[in-house]
């Protein structure tokens, strides 16, 4: 019962993934960024300790966050995974089969191989003896290992730079807030008492 349970699920994530691990790193790191500042968010919301003026300061704050965190993981590894699979893709990097075949048929491809409208994707569809095997085993490692250290970028370096600054951005005009109230109410909508609804 329980191996039929899960059996399903995991045959999906097994054939989704098989030729594009990078994928689901992409798809899986975006997703528990998302449900992370979702938690960190709900959890402010729901906390009777923390009153009413923090949760104001507060609540924006962490929803900057989890825009740069989401956004940031999301685009950098998004990036990487995508420049490192067309670099496979237009023959610039290819294991040795690979490299061997493009050889073998140079009138074919060998003023193709690097160039961006060349596709070896498409080469593998219409001839058999493409070495596909070698060819996605490799592309899928190296984009893989792109993707990781991507996100380790980004969510390591980048994100933390420029959560603190935004940070720091928001913090003053709080600060601000408080110490120049008028200022700010300017831009507040003024409601005349004679008005009738």
């Amino acid at each position: 019962m329980r191996n039929s349970l899960f059996q399903k699920p995991l045959e999906w994530i097994y054939e989704g993934f098989k030729k594009d691990t990078s994928k689901m790193l992409v798809i899986t790191g975006t997703a528990g960024w998302a449900l992370s500042s979702l938690a960190q968010i709900t959890a402010i919301l729901v906390n009777p300790n923390i009153s009413k003026e923090k949760k104001s300061f507060l609540i924006p704050q962490e929803f900057l966050d989890a825009v740069v965190n989401v956004g940031a993981f999301f685009g950098i590894t998004m990036f990487a995974k995508k420049t490192i699979a067309r670099l496979f893709s237009t023959g610039k990097f290819a294991p040795q089969s690979v490299r061997d075949y493009l050889n073998k048929n140079k009138d074919l491809y060998k003023d193709k191989i690097g160039k961006m409208s060349f596709d070896l994707d498409e080469v593998l569809k219409a001839d058999n003896k493409f070495p596909k095997d070698s060819y996605y085993s490799t592309k899928n490692y190296y984009t893989t290992l792109g993707t990781v250290g991507a996100s380790i970028l980004s969510s390591n370096i980048v994100t933390p730079l420029i959560r603190n600054a935004m940070a720091s951005n928001v913090q003053k005009t709080y600060i601000d807030m408080k110490k120049n109230p008028e200022k700010y109410n300017a831009y507040q909508p003024k409601c005349s008492s004679n008005m009738k609804i």
